[in-house]
């Protein structure tokens, strides 16, 4: 069995963090989300493995590079343009072969892995396996309405008026009858091959398409409120761990709090679930719940909570609490003691800044 993983999409939701970083890689719980999609992979037993990327590719493959960190092999495949989940998978049949396979959407995040959807899979005599989750809002997702047996009654690609509340979260499994259906289906009215229409497709041809309710929390990351409870859902099932190499004095840390190699918690106070990343300096703060500071990040005399702070950055002396905050790279965000007392800003497209 092999995997796909599609990570061409440009983040317009994330932005202005995905301006200058592909959102895949954007990490949570100090880790980035595309790689914990690579290892989800990984651990269910599939080690081939092609990323479809678009304009972002040569920076993430700089970053995944060839796999072998993994234990797998990384095959980039390009998307000259956005034209669909159903379009990305036709461009990767050179690489898919005949074999059957698992299709990932590199910024979800889901509890639990799919060890156990690929072993279902494997084991049934199944054309389709589609990931369902019950969601509050099912109209920006890809939507199935199931039969009184269970299986697929309908699938609508973000319905106005949507016939249930079970949305695909992202993953599928599919033997090589999907490529009939790619093939075979024509651009929706947004112009792109919608995944959705060619599950309909195996489904009204007489495919097997299984349906799964998954009843763990999963997480679409394209939006910063998303970001953060993602970052907090994975922080909840982080195993703390202080790694020998950290310095910590005068501070309080208690038992869910992972502190990475070589940062320094001096006089602060931390409390989890939290991760401070390899080389922080953490100075008279206080880090609270849901917190991940990246590597290589200052905090002097602050309080952060349910917060990401990305690597390289330097925080020091503000005035209240950073709080449900996303904070890019190597960005300086200080108090300024001259008077008169300003507020001085540079704020790129699409910045979004709340004061009280």
């Amino acid at each position: 069995m092999k995997g796909l993983i599609l990570s061409g999409g440009k983040g317009t939701r994330l932005y202005p963090l995905t301006y200058t970083r592909a959102k895949q890689l954007i990490p949570v719980a100090n880790k980035p989300v595309l790689f914990r999609v690579i290892e989800a992979i990984r651990d269910a037993g599939v080690t081939e493995i092609g990323i479809v990327v678009g304009h972002n590719g040569a920076e993430i493959e700089e970053a995944a590079g060839d796999g072998s960190r993994w234990g797998v092999k990384l095959t980039y495949i390009p998307q000259e343009s956005p034209d669909g989940l159903a379009h990305a998978v036709k461009i990767s049949q050179d690489f898919l072969k005949d074999d059957p396979f698992v299709m990932f959407l590199g910024d979800n995040v889901i509890q639990g892995g799919i060890s156990t959807l690929i072993r279902d899979f494997a084991n049934h005599a199944w054309n389709s396996q589609i990931v369902l989750k019950e969601v509050a809002d099912p109209r920006a997702f890809g939507v199935a309405e199931l039969a009184p047996d269970g299986t697929i009654k309908t699938l609508i690609e973000k319905p106005e008026h949507p016939p249930s509340n079970l949305a695909l979260v992202g993953i599928y499994m599919f033997d090589s009858n999907i490529f009939k259906a790619v093939h075979a289906i024509r651009p929706s009215k947004r112009g792109e091959l919608e995944i959705t229409d060619a599950i309909r497709w195996l489904a009204e041809n007489g495919y097997v398409v299984q349906p799964h309710v998954h009843k763990g929390w999963w997480i679409d990351t394209g939006k910063p409120i998303d970001m953060l409870e993602a970052n907090a859902s994975v922080l909840d099932e982080l195993v703390p761990e202080i790694a020998a190499s950290a310095e910590i004095s005068g501070s309080d840390i208690d038992k869910r709090v992972t502190v990475q190699d070589g940062a320094r918690i001096i006089n602060s106070v931390i409390h989890g679930p939290t991760i401070i990343g390899e080389g922080c300096v953490i100075e008279n703060s206080y880090i609270g719940p849901y917190t991940s500071i990246y590597h290589h990040t200052n905090v002097r005399n602050c309080e952060i909570q349910r917060s990401i702070v990305l690597e390289h950055s330097d925080i020091s002396d503000l005035p209240s609490r950073l709080y449900g905050s996303l904070i890019g790279r190597k960005v300086s965000l200080t108090r300024r003691d001259l008077k008169p007392q300003a507020l001085t800003m540079n704020l790129g497209d699409h910045s979004s800044v709340q004061l009280v």
